[in-house]
């Protein structure tokens, strides 16, 4: 099983999103700290399996794609090489090739069959064939979405562990411990990206602060409609 960080992260940011979401959405209703247990952990497995199903989907249906195309590609070259050379000729022309160096380029590329594959792939379909494994893209996925997504939860097991009854500190202390793993998962993607730690590291905290607080709203606009 290989380990496929963009995955993890791309887990990790909609796990802390949707669990922690469900936790404001609680606690603005006003309902029992125990419900937030059971619809955290329900939305930890349940949403992060969906979530890992459809990666997977996806990036087989995207291979499967990509195979189907490269197929279709070797088939033209094999059947017809001078109308694919051409278009190998008009795609360099268009980089600014000319003349006899031009006509080296297609001869170069032209002899080795791979390579005009690969080239008639990303020049002309704009497609790159993914090395990465589908179902380890999904557990990466379902391990970033559990493993952070159990932060906003963290608070209120440890009150109930201690046999205090959670209330609105241990609220504050998700609240603290949610901003910090989106935080540090935003500038790890930030990272990934190449681009500034710190700004993706705020926009991805910003997003996960406006989906607590319009869950947290809507959770307390439905408990002043219901009492």
């Amino acid at each position: 099983m290989k380990w496929h960080f963009d995955d993890f992260v791309y887990g990790s940011i909609d796990g802390a999103v949707t669990t922690f979401a469900i936790v404001a959405g609680v606690v603005g209703a006003g309902l029992s700290p125990g419900i937030i247990l059971i619809l955290g952990f329900a939305n930890l497995f349940a949403d992060g399996f969906s979530m890992a199903a459809a990666n997977y989907q996806a990036s087989k249906a995207k291979n499967e794609f990509i195979q189907m195309k490269r197929k279709q590609e070797e088939w033209e070259i094999d059947n017809l090489a001078e109308q694919e050379r051409d278009e190998i000729r008009d795609i360099y022309k268009e980089k600014g090739f000319k003349d006899e160096l031009l006509e080296e380029v297609v001869r170069i590329i032209t002899s080795r069959r791979k390579v005009w594959v690969d080239t008639m792939m990303k020049e002309e379909l704009g497609l790159i064939e993914d090395e990465k494994n589908p179902l380890d893209s999904s557990f990466s996925t379902f391990i970033g979405f559990n493993l952070i997504g159990l932060i906003p939860l963290i608070p209120f097991m440890i009150f109930i562990m201690i046999g205090v009854e959670p209330n609105s500190e241990a609220f504050s202390y998700s609240i603290i411990a949610v901003s910090v793993a989106f935080l540090l998962v935003g500038m790890i993607k930030g990272k990934i990206v190449k681009k500034s730690k710190i700004r993706s590291g705020i926009n991805t905290l910003i997003i996960g602060g406006v989906a607590a607080f319009v869950a947290y709203f809507v959770g307390y606009g439905l408990n002043f409609l219901v009492n």
